[in-house]
């Protein structure tokens, strides 16, 4: 003889489905009206006077190869394709003897000049100056090796492309750090919806074997 299987009830336990859903949409509104999700940054860009920058460029003596610069993207083509070329090689022998100045015509087009800061930070070069209608690029003597101090990584002011790499890696750390002081500083929050959880699994281990 084969038994009638009884449907079983479905079991609710309303506190517990309270406490595990409400109370961390409350913890997540108070903590988004007290600004803790709030991101804020911004970046210092400085430009030299022109007497400092001149003062800069005569008391460091290089010999210069001049590139000039008078015209469209297109026409310009095969003297940007040199001027990357000979920059690549000063940067990579670290040639403190020479350097590159690049002169910009009065009829030279903005897409030249946008395309000569993309090489800049394309070569990573690390020391570059604009006086009047001139860029002058070079090197600087690298200094010694020295494992107590904190490596220096150069910053172009205003130019996210050249930055990108460094201050996502700054973000990244800075994000990571933020979030290890909340826990430090709510650990108490965490640890009570913890204990709620727990709670709520006994009570409803409970609540079913009474059923």
């Amino acid at each position: 003889m084969i038994n009638k299987r009884e449907k079983r009830k479905r079991i609710f336990y309303v506190p517990g489905i309270i406490s595990l859903v409400f109370i961390p949409l409350l913890c997540l509104y108070s903590w988004y009206k007290a600004g803790v999700f709030k991101s804020e940054g911004c970046i210092d860009i400085y430009f030299p006077e022109k007497f400092i920058a001149k003062s800069n460029l005569q008391s460091i003596k290089r010999n210069y190869q001049v590139f000039s610069f008078n015209s469209s993207e297109i026409l310009e083509s095969k003297g940007l394709k040199n001027l990357q070329a000979v920059l690549r090689k000063l940067n990579r022998e670290n040639d403190t003897i020479n350097g590159v100045q690049i002169h910009m015509g009065n009829k030279m087009a903005y897409e030249v000049y946008v395309r000569i800061l993309d090489i800049l930070a394309i070569e990573q070069m690390p020391t570059y100056q604009q006086y009047n209608n001139d860029f002058f690029v070079l090197m600087l003597p690298k200094p010694k090796a020295d494992k107590n101090l904190r490596e220096i990584t150069p910053i172009t002011c205003g130019y996210w492309e050249a930055n990108k790499e460094f201050i996502l890696k700054e973000r990244k750390e800075k994000q990571f750090q933020y979030v290890l002081a909340l826990y430090k500083k709510y650990w108490y929050l965490f640890l009570a919806y913890l204990g709620i959880v727990v709670l709520n699994i006994f009570a409803l281990v409970k609540f079913n074997k009474t059923k």
